[in-house]
């Protein structure tokens, strides 16, 4: 199926610098317009961060990406920061401005940061997410940047915004949806329903097959359901017969970790009591923030 077209992220660089052009801290007059925007910036303006903590990039998963951006535009924007003489220098998503400088783009859409902004972009992408236009995944990606930007906790996001952890926890795992699937969602093609029936399914390959047939078969979200039931009722009978179901205690430990560490746990018994908790990590960044987590 092909995939849908995306419109740019955010608004020309030009324009608001127009209005920002003098901004260099928080502190200055209209930086609250700055602070947390969207723009489309020339990459010939942005340089990379010279305090990278990554020295080597997969340079065939770089090339993957680049086919995907090419595609799709780039889904999650990166973050910059704002430099005295008005170039930007690169916070997060080396990886995105380097598949997107393979993909032949020009631009790039980018978070923009100021050096001592960060109570005013909490404020920000806490009035962000009450806006009722946003999408699901603009509404995640705040989500997201709470977390990692403002090293928010789920529960203090809760008091924030006033919403439920359970919600937010919904959101955040939309992030991890095929990236033509993110766009769908984006774009209407399917509803948070249909999203967060498919986000069960954790191979992305089967979420983008399962997506194209929800599209071609106009299924509902229950029929959406029902299919996912029979994929995951599929794999289980190719399971090891030695494989247990973990009992409703070890599934509710296991989301209770799942959603606290915003990460996928995955917890495993056998019949004689004996298992195993997996907590996997994105990169050195992720790691530290789980074990800051555990060892409170």
């Amino acid at each position: 199926m092909a995939a849908p077209k995306r419109q740019a992220l955010g608004r020309g660089l030009s324009a608001l610098l127009k209005e920002t052009e003098n901004v260099k801290s928080a502190k200055d007059a209209n930086a609250d317009k700055l602070v947390g925007a969207i723009a489309e910036i020339e990459i010939s303006k942005i340089v990379e961060n010279p305090f990278q903590p990554r020295t080597k990039f997969d340079e065939e998963a770089i090339r993957e990406l680049s086919i995907s951006i090419k595609e799709l535009g780039v889904i999650q924007p990166i973050t910059v920061r704002k430099t005295a003489d008005s170039s930007f220098q690169i916070i997060s998503g080396e990886r995105r401005f380097r598949a997107s400088k393979l993909a032949g783009k020009t631009a790039i859409p980018a978070y923009i940061r100021l050096a001592d902004d960060q109570t005013m972009l909490e404020m920000a992408l806490v009035e962000n997410i009450q806006r009722e236009e946003l999408d699901a995944i603009e509404i995640a990606l705040s989500y997201q940047r709470l977390i990692e930007e403002c090293k928010l906790t789920q529960e203090a996001m809760s008091d924030r915004v006033g919403k439920k952890r359970s919600t937010i926890s919904n959101y955040l795992r939309l992030l991890k949806l095929q990236p033509i699937v993110q766009a769908g969602l984006r774009d209407k093609m399917i509803s948070m329903g249909h999203a967060r029936a498919i986000i069960n399914i954790e191979d992305q390959e089967a979420q983008l097959g399962l997506y194209e047939e929800a599209i071609a078969k106009a299924y509902s979200v229950r029929q959406l359901e029902e299919a996912v039931r029979r994929i995951k009722e599929g794999s289980s009978a190719k399971a090891k017969s030695n494989t247990n179901e973990l009992k409703p205690r070890y599934t509710e430990i296991r989301d209770v970790l799942s959603d606290h560490l915003n990460s996928q746990v995955n917890l495993s018994r056998n019949t004689r009591g004996k298992g195993k908790i997996v907590i996997p990590f994105k990169n050195d960044e992720d790691f530290e923030r789980i074990l800051s987590l555990l060892t409170k």
